[in-house]
């Protein structure tokens, strides 16, 4: 069993259950997990003994994460246990995600500001700081995208 730092690893599993929507378990196995840091992998016994939980309710939880992305599981060659880990590729599949929404939010607004036609300089100006601030976000997420 790994060594957690308790109150750190409940201010994960808050901020992790509320970041990505994710039930309590869920929230718990993937912030374990963020503990893993030689990404040695878990066991599926390790969380069902650790979190007191049924076998069923583990694996639904960890397919959930599957699904979603948010870890990844391998078998070792000489073991028959699947072991699960962090996907290490999660920040550039959330980050591309939102790089995605900000697009199609900025595009709705060009389309609304095409079709109000205003005259108002006030509500021009401000829909153009607002149109910057998307552009600059996106751009400082694609760059930092591409570091990794």
């Amino acid at each position: 069993m790994m060594e957690l730092d308790k109150d750190l690893f409940c201010d994960m599993v808050k901020f992790y259950g509320n970041a990505f929507h994710l039930p309590p378990l869920a929230a718990k196995i993937y912030s374990y997990l963020i503990f893993d840091f030689e990404r040695k992998g878990v066991p599926f016994d390790e969380f069902v003994e650790v979190f007191s939980a049924s076998k069923s309710a583990v694996s639904s939880n960890l397919n959930l994460l599957l699904n979603l992305k948010i870890i990844s599981d391998f078998n070792r060659i000489d073991e028959r246990k699947r072991f699960f880990v962090m996907n290490e590729k999660f920040m550039k599949i959330r980050f591309g995600e939102i790089i995605t929404r900000m697009e199609d939010e900025l595009s709705i607004l060009n389309k609304l500001k095409n079709f109000r036609k205003t005259t108002d300089e006030s509500s021009a100006q401000k829909f153009e700081i607002y149109q910057n601030l998307f552009q600059n976000n996106i751009s400082n997420i694609k760059e930092m995208l591409d570091q990794l």
